[in-house]
């Protein structure tokens, strides 16, 4: 019965002693990263939809988030603009459509939707063709845990990889 006293007391007296450099730093002590990726792809008729899929490299599990951007421009210092989806845009002459996604663990479906008066085949070619989308998993602990603004892609980028 000492023995078994003695070495629990030595090796909890080991465990204590330990010292060494301080890790990086982290977030509550929990490493939540978010993963992204980019994808260019034409709408067209007759259901004006598209799909990404998710790389292999990244693992989505249910309980993340996925969130979609749209690249929408540059800026005058040289900076993309993205903005989240879902989208509305209006038209020139009055009506609306919207951008739009769904998801499974496999792919990312990206929809140009519009009420069914709307005749999509009439978009200009710069709203169908050649759109690009930011893809974004991020962890629901994550977003859970801090104040994020996930329509803002700058600081979403912030916690992804």
């Amino acid at each position: 019965m000492k023995r078994i006293l003695s070495f629990i007391t030595v090796f909890a007296l080991l465990l204590t002693a330990c010292e060494g450099d301080q890790g990086p730093p982290g977030f509550d002590g929990v490493n939540f990263v978010g993963q992204s990726f980019e994808g260019t792809v034409n709408f067209i008729n007759p259901d004006y939809q598209a799909s990404l899929e998710i790389p292999l490299n990244i693992e989505l599990i249910e309980s993340d988030m996925v969130l979609a951007y749209r690249l929408v421009g540059i800026d005058n210092e040289g900076y993309d603009i993205w903005r989240p989806l879902p989208e509305i845009v209006y038209t020139d002459n009055g009506n609306e459509f919207q951008y739009t996604f769904d998801h499974n663990f496999d792919f990312v479906d990206l929809f140009i939707y519009a009420p069914p008066t709307f005749d999509r085949s009439t978009l200009p070619e710069a709203d169908r063709i050649g759109q690009t989308f930011r893809i974004v998993v991020l962890p629901v602990d994550l977003v859970n845990s801090i104040d994020l603004d996930i329509n803002n892609l700058s600081e979403v980028m912030q916690y992804v990889e």
